[in-house]
C-alpha cells in the first residue's frame, strides 16, 4: 500500500512540474510576452529576475522596479536573485581577458550557458517546475532524438547565434515562446493588448553592464585596466602612427583611430604582445577562411564534430549580424604555440568572402532547416 501511495505521489508531482515553468524576467517588453504566451497555455509561472551588479544603482534599482512591476501586472510570482558573483568571475573575468589580448568577446555567449540558463535550471529545480523560458527570439525542435535551437520567423530578431552553446540537459525543458513571432511591432501590439505598462519600453542595450553612454574604454578605466599606447603598423610591418591602446579598437573599425593617412584605413589585426594595431585597406578585411576553437556541437555536446558535418557543407554566420553564408567545415590539427588545448580546430571555408572576421567572436553553424549544428570562437 505505501508503495502504491508513493508511486501516486510521484505521479502527481510529475503533473504538477509539467504545468510549472520558470521565465526570466527582465521586465522588457519580450520577457513580458513570452510571460503572457505561456499564461494563455495554461502554465504557472514564475519571473525569475537576475541582477549582475554587485552594488545597486540607479539603473539596476529601476531594472528591477519594472521586472517586478511586469510580474504583479500579470499575476505571477517573481523572485528576485543576484548573481554578481558568478557574473564578476566568469563573464566579465572572461571579457576583460579577451579584450586585453587583443580579442573582442561577446559575453551573452559565455553568460547563457554558464549563468542565465544555469540559474533558470537551478531555480525551476528547486520550484518543482519542469521547464524553463526566456524572450529570445529563437525556438526549439526535438529530431531523432536531439534538442536543436533553430532560428526564429523574425530574421531580423533572430537570436539562435547567441544560444549555441546550450546543452541537453537545457534544451530539453526550454521553451521560447516568441519564436514563432514574425515582427517586433507584433510583440508589443500583444502586450499592449493586455493592459501591460511596458508596451513601448525600450529595447535592451547591447552589453548589460557597460552604459551605453560611457562606452568599453571608460568601462576599463574604471576597472583599473589601463591603455597603453602603442604603434599603428600597416600591412607590411611599418610604423605609420601611434594608437591609444588596443582596447580601444576592434577587427574591422575605421572611425576614430585618431589619426589621418591619406585614405581610408581599417584596423585588420590586433597584437596584445606587441601592442601594435595593423591598418589595412577595405579589401584587407575579407577572407574565405575561418578557424575557431573552443567549439561546442548541439550533437555531441563537446568539441567534437559530428561525422555528418565533417567535410559538409553547412549555413555559417561570422558574428551576431551576419548574414549566414554557405560553407564546408571539417577538422584540422594544430600544434605549437597558441594551439588549442583540444589539439585540433575546426576549419571554415566560406563559398563568399567574409568581411571583418574578428578573433574573440563566435562562428555559428546551421543546417540549411535552421537548426544550430554548433559553434566555436574565432582564432
Amino acid at each position: 500500500m505505501q508503495k502504491k501511495m508513493n508511486t501516486n505521489s510521484r505521479k502527481v508531482a510529475a503533473a504538477v512540474a509539467e504545468n510549472k515553468v520558470v521565465l526570466g524576467l527582465s521586465g522588457g517588453v519580450d520577457s513580458t510576452a513570452a510571460a503572457l504566451l505561456l499564461k494563455e497555455k495554461g502554465f504557472e509561472v514564475t519571473g525569475l529576475y537576475f541582477d549582475v551588479t554587485t552594488e545597486a544603482d540607479e539603473k539596476s534599482e529601476k531594472s528591477r522596479a519594472a521586472a517586478e512591476k511586469a510580474a504583479k501586472e500579470m499575476d505571477i510570482d517573481f523572485v528576485y536573485k543576484n548573481v554578481s558573483r558568478e557574473f564578476n568571475e566568469t563573464v566579465l573575468a572572461d571579457f576583460c581577458d579577451e579584450y586585453l589580448s587583443g580579442r573582442t568577446p561577446n559575453p551573452c555567449i559565455i553568460c547563457n550557458p554558464l549563468i542565465k540558463f544555469k540559474t533558470l535550471k537551478e531555480t525551476a529545480d528547486a520550484k518543482g517546475a519542469r521547464y524553463i523560458s526566456t524572450g529570445h527570439y529563437a525556438s526549439v525542435v526535438f529530431r531523432e532524438d536531439v534538442y536543436y535551437i533553430k532560428t526564429a520567423a523574425n530574421k531580423k530578431k533572430d537570436q539562435s547565434y547567441m544560444l549555441y552553446r546550450l546543452p541537453q540537459e537545457i534544451l530539453s525543458g526550454l521553451i521560447l515562446p516568441l519564436g514563432d513571432f514574425e515582427s517586433k511591432d507584433d510583440i508589443r501590439k500583444f502586450v499592449k493588448e493586455n493592459d501591460l505598462s511596458n508596451a513601448d519600453s525600450p529595447d535592451s542595450q547591447e552589453i548589460c553592464f557597460i552604459d551605453s553612454d560611457e562606452g568599453y574604454a571608460e568601462f576599463f578605466r574604471k576597472n583599473g585596466y589601463a591603455a597603453e599606447r602603442g604603434d599603428f603598423i600597416d600591412m607590411k610591418g611599418d610604423i605609420i602612427g601611434s594608437h591609444k591602446g588596443i582596447i580601444n579598437y576592434t577587427v574591422g573599425q575605421r572611425k576614430g583611430l585618431g589619426g589621418t593617412f591619406g585614405r581610408p584605413m581599417f584596423v585588420t589585426r590586433l597584437d596584445a604582445k606587441n601592442n601594435t594595431v595593423t591598418l589595412g585597406e577595405k579589401e584587407d578585411l575579407y577572407s574565405y577562411k575561418v578557424f575557431s576553437g573552443g567549439n561546442f556541437f548541439t550533437e555531441t555536446e563537446c568539441e567534437k564534430m559530428p561525422s555528418n558535418l565533417e567535410n559538409k557543407k553547412v549555413l555559417a554566420k561570422v558574428r551576431y549580424s551576419a548574414k549566414p553564408s554557405f560553407a564546408v567545415i571539417r577538422t584540422v590539427e594544430e600544434k605549437g604555440p597558441g594551439a588549442d588545448p583540444e589539439g585540433f580546430v575546426i576549419e571554415t571555408l566560406f563559398e563568399e568572402k567574409q568581411k571583418a572576421v574578428t578573433p574573440g567572436q563566435s562562428i555559428v553553424f546551421y543546417y540549411p532547416d535552421g537548426r544550430v549544428a554548433g559553434g566555436g570562437f574565432i582564432k
